[in-house]
């Protein structure tokens, strides 16, 4: 008998056992990894936007977390766990939106850079006049800024980089502004700011910020990564893949570095390589599940549909609130004519994550391939 389809009553009590999955998660959850180190000095690592900006990341994710399994998710903004600390002020997180590792298990919601993982080009949307104000150090300030204005750097850095964990860029770009008011030439304050920038939908400013925290720590890895997710949400793929590589020169294992490149030959058209970049990411990080997502779509790609098959149903296995792996699933057993299954597999991921309706959102954001969007398309046009 074929499962409900999504919206039926077997919907809503799939819904109620997620609700208590979710649950569970907040006792069994375990924190995911999370590439940060900071200080007020010139060389401690960036906060990334991801998809996901530099991806993304704590996870691949930017967005207010749900804790569940381990879990991976495209560029998606998420709060961000502790992170250790790198001398005797804060820390500071590298992010990358597409490939981030999600802490515990998170469902995520999208922010306009993803860093996706990683970074996905998204319209940002309209800037307001406090932001635009606030985009270039030594704007005139608003009251609540000139109330800040007496506070201590740690404060103003500590506060700066709480608001960038949590998604509140609008507050925290005039907050990196007035870090770099009192210590201008902090790398990684300028490359944080550089994360938020790209956030707002300000790619360009975003890769002069980064520019200047080159400037200032040319050693650093963080800016390159970080610029690099800014360069593809412009299209620029070469400039990305360069930066990626700069990155992988100096360390052949840097997961983030070898995801984002992935994501760089898929946006050419490259999928063979595309594949084996993902492959090596996995690797890289265990645990990496969006990398490993990524792996089986390629390969779903290339027609080799029972390794892609065997791939996707590991992941679920090992974390069945998936969305990713589970969208993807739907669109190869449905390609495959399991109508049943597809429809089950369906139900749970449209119910984590509704973005997967949106062709726009995989092509551009997501970054999935070619094949796989057709196939799903095709699925969500004769189910509804």
């Amino acid at each position: 008998m074929n499962a409900p389809a999504p919206g039926g009553a077997g919907g809503t009590w799939l819904a109620a056992v997620l609700a208590l999955v979710f649950a569970a998660g907040l006792l069994f959850g375990e924190p995911g990894a999370v590439r940060a180190v900071g200080s007020l000095t010139p060389t401690t690592s960036l906060l990334s936007p991801g998809i996901g900006l530099a991806p993304l990341l704590p996870p691949p994710l930017l967005l207010p977390p749900l804790l569940l399994p381990p879990l991976l998710l495209p560029q998606t903004p998420l709060p961000q766990t502790p992170l250790p600390l790198n001398g005797p002020s804060k820390g500071l997180i590298r992010l990358n939106p597409a490939q981030t590792v999600l802490p515990a298990m998170t469902i995520p919601f999208v922010i306009p850079f993803v860093i996706p993982t990683v970074i996905p080009s998204v319209a940002p949307p309209p800037a307001s006049s406090s932001a635009a104000a606030a985009s270039r150090p030594g704007q005139p300030a608003s009251a609540q800024q000139r109330s800040d204005s007496n506070l201590p750097l740690q404060t103003v850095f500590e506060q700066a980089l709480s608001a960038s964990r949590d998604g509140r860029f609008g507050d925290a770009l005039p907050l990196w502004d007035r870090v770099l008011e009192l210590a201008p030439e902090d790398a990684s304050a300028w490359s944080n700011r550089g994360n938020v920038l790209l956030a707002l939908g300000d790619p360009e400013a975003a890769i002069a910020a980064q520019d200047r925290a080159m400037q200032l720590d040319p050693v650093n890895a963080d800016p390159h990564l970080n610029r690099g997710t800014a360069e593809e949400a412009l299209g620029r793929w070469q400039a990305a893949a360069a930066d990626y590589h700069w990155v992988l020169e100096r360390d052949p294992a840097d997961a983030s570095a070898l995801y984002n490149l992935g994501n760089v030959a898929g946006s050419l058209g490259d999928w063979s390589a595309a594949r084996d970049c993902f492959e090596q990411a996995a690797l890289a990080r265990p645990g990496f599940a969006m990398a490993r997502s990524s792996a089986a779509l390629a390969a779903y790609q290339q027609g080799e549909l029972e390794a892609a098959e065997r791939e996707l149903r590991n992941l679920i296995r090992r974390y069945p609130l998936f969305a990713d792996a589970r969208a993807g699933l739907t669109a190869l057993l449905w390609s495959k004519g399991s109508r049943g299954e597809a429809e089950s597999n369906w139900a749970a991921a449209s119910g984590l994550d509704p973005r997967y309706r949106q062709g726009e959102w995989l092509q551009q954001i997501r970054r999935w391939p070619p094949v796989p969007i057709q196939a799903l398309d095709q699925f969500l046009r004769l189910a509804s």
